[in-house]
């Protein structure tokens, strides 16, 4: 482990080194560098800065689409934006003649215009996803040429601005050196508040969002806010490149912003990983080194290159190079570092889940009904604090709907939800979670890419708010936040037996320890009430044990414990209270014996006749006489 952890210092410093060379390079190249296929001189200088605008623009993309899961594939539409919007006040055709040309005015203008762009992108998103988001973002790229003909004063149509004047800052004008390092110090600013951001909590929840809006809605996570938290985020840096890109080439004119950009954009993101940050960087190497993204004679074969690689970076490199490369640190560290990972089998728990305060739920006269069918009717029941409350029955009986609308996810046709004094009737998930309830769901939804710990951390993302400046910042409030999200996760992950694992990636782990790990989740939130949905489904005889016992340590906290479960014998032993459902309808309620002698249930659930119960013998226990 010493040689992991050294490991990982030393990749720590490998940016901050290529950054160093990267800064560095003018006077390299004075003193006669050369780069084989990039070049030498004033040549070797612009191919970087191509490079480190490119790639500013797929890093953004990569937070959008990569991390939060959200196919808007209009980052061309916004490096457009911020190109425009900076050669039109350079040029003083937006603003009546008067030029600005310090970088202080024209960059935010270009960032908020890419923003702008960026939020009407992603305003369709809040209600359409995959495909559909894709053609109506990709939509953006087409309109520009004909967004440039209708304002002919202020664009230059086709024929674009040009000459831009050179940028000033703080009243000295730039040369060539000074626009390099202003761009390679852009780049890394911007490189380094994304990786700050995508580390945080705030990239947790991103994750959690591409993994499920189901999830992130359960965990009390608005959707809303942040899928256009990644959509204006992602289209900030698209902003600040098309500035740049605006001052480097002395002009901007429609037909640098075609659809052979945006592909090219998309293939550097698949290319280099669209879940990493420094992937951007390769991605765009890659891209750019095979026949630069703006050649006119790539312009004839940039469609089949694209695709090609596309193909090799979708079907042949998993993630990515930046994937890729992870999959060789982790042979690298199993096969000659010898760090073998720890067992995947959950330890013996130590049940120490702190206290909750739980609240009394009360489900009154519940219908759900779709088109013909009442999945729920007339449904009562109550749930008390310290106590679980099972909810049985065959499948179809309407379990799941139920768990359904007390959590928010369906909206009941009539009846009331309470929890304490608070009314859930016809609330939005959100609302639910944030008013204390949580839930696991039938299968497990473990977001891929997060470790154990940031999964159980998760939960309190929307509960224990930090603002994105803070977290990029590493301000004091937001650490205080983070070692608060780790001393819980660690506690749970302790009293769930998973301790061991907390650094372990979470969709690596067998189905029982997951489930074990769903349910951890849903403690960090500090419910009042728990929701688990079948949880000792697909579990062997030793995980239901283990299941057991911490669904009675969570009633014993105080938390008020609802389970739906085909394992009877298990409801049998930890339920204090069962409800049997029957074609969406209520038949029977009462203590353990009382359910397991009733002549419905075990006609209905158990598919017995009340006349053929075997005896017990006198000495056999009431929890065993059931199979």
């Amino acid at each position: 482990m010493a040689a992991l952890r050294r490991g990982r210092q030393y990749l720590r410093f490998a940016p901050l080194a290529i950054a160093a060379i990267v800064l560095a390079m003018p006077p390299l190249v004075d003193a006669g560098l050369g780069i084989p296929t990039l070049g030498d001189g004033p040549a070797l200088i612009r191919e970087i800065e191509v490079i480190a605008i490119y790639a500013t623009v797929v890093v953004g993309l990569n937070l959008s689409y990569g991390y939060a899961g959200e196919l808007a594939l209009g980052q061309a539409a916004m490096f457009a934006a911020g190109a425009y919007v900076t050669g039109m006040l350079a040029f003083g055709s937006l603003t009546n003649g008067h030029q600005f040309n310090d970088l202080a005015i024209t960059i935010p203008a270009s960032i908020g215009a890419a923003a702008l762009i960026g939020f009407i992108s992603g305003v369709p998103g809040l209600r359409l996803a995959g495909w559909a988001l894709a053609y109506t973002s990709f939509f953006l790229v087409l309109l520009i040429p004909d967004l440039a003909s209708a304002f002919p004063d202020q664009t230059g149509t086709f024929t674009g601005l040009s000459p831009v004047p050179d940028p000033v800052i703080l009243g000295h004008t730039l040369d060539q050196s000074g626009i390099y390092w202003a761009i390679t110090i852009t780049t890394i600013l911007i490189f380094a508040f994304f990786r700050n951001l995508v580390v945080s909590r705030h990239g947790v929840a991103l994750q959690v969002l591409r993994q499920s809006p189901v999830l992130a809605s359960s965990l009390g996570i608005s959707v809303y806010r942040i899928k256009l938290l990644a959509y204006v985020l992602g289209a900030v840096p698209a902003g600040v490149a098309g500035g740049f890109f605006c001052y480097l080439n002395n002009f901007v004119s429609p037909g640098l912003f075609d659809i052979y950009t945006s592909i090219g954009f998309i293939a550097a993101s698949v290319l280099g990983g669209s879940r990493t940050i420094y992937g951007a960087i390769v991605g765009v190497l890659i891209i750019q080194e095979l026949g630069p993204l703006h050649t006119s004679a790539f312009t004839h074969f940039a469609l089949p290159v694209y695709g090609l690689l596309l193909m090799v970076g979708g079907v042949a490199l998993t993630g990515g190079l930046g994937g890729s490369v992870g999959t060789v640190i982790k042979l690298f560290r199993r096969r000659v570092l010898h760090i073998v990972p720890p067992p995947l089998e959950p330890k013996e728990p130590s049940l120490d889940l702190g206290k909750f305060d739980g609240a009394e739920l009360t489900v009154t006269g519940v219908t759900k009904q779709f088109g013909g069918l009442k999945a729920v009717a007339d449904v009562s029941v109550t749930a008390h604090p310290g106590k679980v409350t099972a909810i049985i029955g065959p499948n179809g009986s309407g379990k799941t709907s139920l768990l359904n609308v007390i959590s928010g996810f369906y909206r009941s046709d009539a009846g009331t939800v309470r929890l304490g004094d608070t009314d859930l009737t016809r609330q939005s998930p959100r609302f639910v979670a944030l008013s204390g309830v949580a839930r696991t769901f039938q299968t497990p939804s473990i977001p891929t890419g997060l470790t154990c710990m940031q999964v159980v951390a998760s939960a309190r993302y929307a509960r224990d708010r930090a603002g994105v400046i803070a977290a990029v910042l590493r301000l004091p409030q937001y650490r205080r936040r983070v070692e608060v999200d780790r001393s819980e996760a660690m506690r749970l992950l302790a009293a769930t037996g998973l301790a061991h694992l907390a650094l372990t990636p979470a969709a690596d782990l067998p189905l029982g320890t997951r489930r074990l790990l769903e349910v951890a989740r849903a403690l960090a939130a500090r419910p009042m009430l728990i929701l688990l949905d079948e949880p000792a489904s697909g579990l062997d005889v030793e995980d239901v044990r283990r299941l057991g016992r911490l669904i009675r340590a969570t009633a014993a906290a105080g938390a008020t414990v609802i389970v739906i479960e085909h394992n009877f014998q298990m409801m049998l032993e930890i339920a204090d209270v069962i409800n049997v459902l029957g074609a969406g309808r209520l038949i029977a309620s009462g203590r353990p014996d009382e359910i397991r002698r009733n002549p419905a249930v075990m006609e209905s659930y158990l598919g017995e006749r009340p006349d053929a119960t075997p005896e017990k013998s006198p000495s056999e226990p009431e929890s065993e006489s059931a199979s």
